[in-house]
């Protein structure tokens, strides 16, 4: 007997744990997408700030033609632009698999909340029922398509019987 109140309260914590870990995923849910959305905008910042150094970058290479000293110059301008440059690939990449972390949790939350759709009673209910319904159909089709077989070898038959039904004497 003392056995079993100390084993009960372990299991009910247990549940308790699982319940909330749960809970916890599907809640967290609108914060993360808030936190994607806040994430494809500074995406966005980044991409046109690398436009506009990639804009620079072609309006210095093209005035070095202009100079005596070309090749200089354009790695000149090409160190400044890989100085401008490497910064804003860096922050890209963070920026890139924080979403991809992201993403990836939002679908294990819909995931989860499949699973736990496919398991409620109601939709198992609701599949025994279209399964029910289904294989009604097919007796029923398979009837029809016996029926029709049926009246096909019959026909001959009833051709006959109609065409000596129908002589006149």
């Amino acid at each position: 007997m003392r056995k079993q109140l100390s084993f009960r309260p372990k299991v009910f914590f247990g549940i308790f744990l699982t319940v909330c870990s749960l809970s916890g995923l599907v809640f967290a849910t609108p914060a993360e997408e808030a936190e994607l959305e806040q994430l494809v905008k500074i995406e966005q910042e980044l991409e046109l700030q690398r436009e506009w150094t990639e804009f620079r970058w072609k309006q210095a290479s093209s005035q070095c033609y202009l100079n005596f000293w070309v090749e200089y110059c354009i790695g000149n301008a090409r160190a400044e632009y890989r100085a401008e440059l490497d910064p804003i690939r860096a922050q890209e990449v963070q920026v890139r698999n924080t979403q991809r972390k992201l993403r990836e949790s939002l679908k294990n939350q819909e995931d989860i909340k499949r699973a736990a759709e496919r398991a409620s009673a109601e939709k198992e209910a609701e599949r025994a029922a279209n399964q029910r319904e289904f294989e009604e159909k097919q007796k029923a089709a398979a009837a029809r398509a016996a029926d029709l077989e049926q009246r096909r070898k019959d026909a001959p038959k009833r051709a006959q019987e109609n065409r000596a039904g129908t002589q006149l004497d």
